[in-house]
């Protein structure tokens, strides 16, 4: 490849990368949006932390886990000057794009502990995650890593596809977080004494509704761009994208009663269910896929909360855990040529790798919420959860002019 090519190809990735890197913002504001005033300033503070200990991680260990590559070498290597594969630096914008990727698992995770998890206990839970957890599944999928993909190959036909990461990001994100949050325990005053649910509604739709704007923005780069370069780039891909996307409002708005929170996670549902086969569906397939996911997230919602008591405060796992399973799945089903897909994938293979992926998350995610409950505990005391996390943790509020009366 010439060097302008190269060029081009840095230029598109590193696009990819900033708009995923956007993303969370989304992930901070939809959070925000949701739980009360009083732990606003945490989500906005959790996630860009997570963010830079995710970089941290996954730059000294987390990449190398999953695709062999350090960069402790010199700057004239990584920016080039070895030509071939890292000319320009193409090396280090897929780097960056994949952090993004990377950093996604523990901003799931932040919507579903929020209002009583511990400030340092996340901390060290997202460099475990991202240097050692998400890496392995990681290069298990996307680097055919220990043969499995291979043997998935020989024996049905075709590996696991999961294009853009319904199941490698989402699920994965998802079913460490419903570890973390069973092992957390509900927040105070979640439920009654008998178990009854009570009503915690979010505390400003206009921040919640600019936070799933923003993840739906963003996602078109998280999806698209995956492509890593402007030869590979597909149509395809940004319209299955779009078409999962409104499905998945749709249902939600119909499921949902016309809730807004509901539609506005219904967006996000159906665009984490067409991660997975957005390359290979047909738009029509891509609709129906995001429209089943709004339904499935409204319904899992509910279900999660009011039937299991598993509270969830943003719905991380039935929106990335369920439906990220979802789209695992049904990419093995509408990705073939019989439902106008592309082919070249594998229902068999699909439900493997979708149900390996959602075991592996939810081990580890007992795993290492265990651990860190075991060694220092997880949840604020009942006063500071009282108090609310901003001041407990960080010591100002998210209004702190209003708060001193001026």
């Amino acid at each position: 490849m010439n060097s302008s090519g190269v060029g081009g190809d840095v230029f598109f990735v590193l696009v990819g990368a900033i708009l995923v890197f956007a993303m969370h913002g989304g992930f901070a504001f939809l959070e925000v949006g949701t739980v009360r005033q009083k732990n606003q300033v945490n989500a906005l503070v959790k996630i860009l932390v997570d963010f830079a200990l995710s970089t941290v991680a996954y730059f000294f260990v987390g990449y190398a886990v999953a695709y062999g590559t350090t960069f402790l070498v010199n700057a004239a290597t990584l920016s080039g000057g070895g030509g071939g594969f890292e000319l320009q630096g193409l090396t280090l914008v897929k780097f960056f794009f994949l952090t993004t990727f990377a950093a996604a698992i523990p901003a799931i995770i932040s919507g579903g502990i929020a209002e009583r998890m511990k400030f340092w206990p996340q901390c060290l839970a997202t460099v475990a995650l991202v240097g050692i957890v998400y890496p392995l599944f990681e290069g298990l999928i996307w680097n055919g890593n220990f043969g499995f993909q291979g043997w998935l190959e020989a024996s049905f036909g075709a590996g696991f596809h999961d294009f853009a990461g319904s199941v490698v990001v989402h699920a994965v994100g998802g079913w460490i977080a419903l570890g973390a949050v069973l092992l957390l325990g509900a927040r105070r005053g979640r439920y009654d004494r008998n178990g009854r649910p009570i009503g915690i509604p979010p505390s400003s739709l206009p921040w919640l509704a600019l936070g799933s704007w923003m993840l739906c923005v963003g996602w078109f780069g998280f999806n698209v761009m995956t492509a890593a370069s402007l030869e590979s780039v597909s149509g395809l891909v940004a319209i299955n994208s779009l078409m999962a996307m409104v499905g998945g409002i749709l249902t939600a708005l119909v499921v949902g009663r016309n809730d807004p929170g509901f539609v506005h996670n219904g967006a996000l549902a159906g665009l984490v269910a067409v991660c997975a086969g957005s390359d290979i569906m047909h738009p029509v397939g891509s609709l129906v896929v995001g429209g089943v996911a709004g339904a499935v997230f409204v319904i899992g919602f509910e279900i999660c909360q009011n039937k299991l008591k598993i509270d969830d405060v943003l719905g991380v796992w039935p929106l990335h855990g369920i439906c990220g399973a979802w789209g695992g799945i049904a990419a093995g089903f509408f990705g073939l040529e019989a439902l106008g897909g592309l082919g070249g994938v594998s229902p068999v293979s699909q439900i493997i790798g979708t149900v390996l992926g959602v075991a592996y998350a939810l081990g580890a995610g007992f795993v290492v919420y265990g651990a860190l409950k075991a060694a220092m505990g997880l949840r604020l005391s009942p006063e500071e959860e009282h108090q609310g996390a901003d001041l407990s943790i960080h010591k100002i509020s998210a209004n702190p002019e209003h708060d001193l009366g001026r």
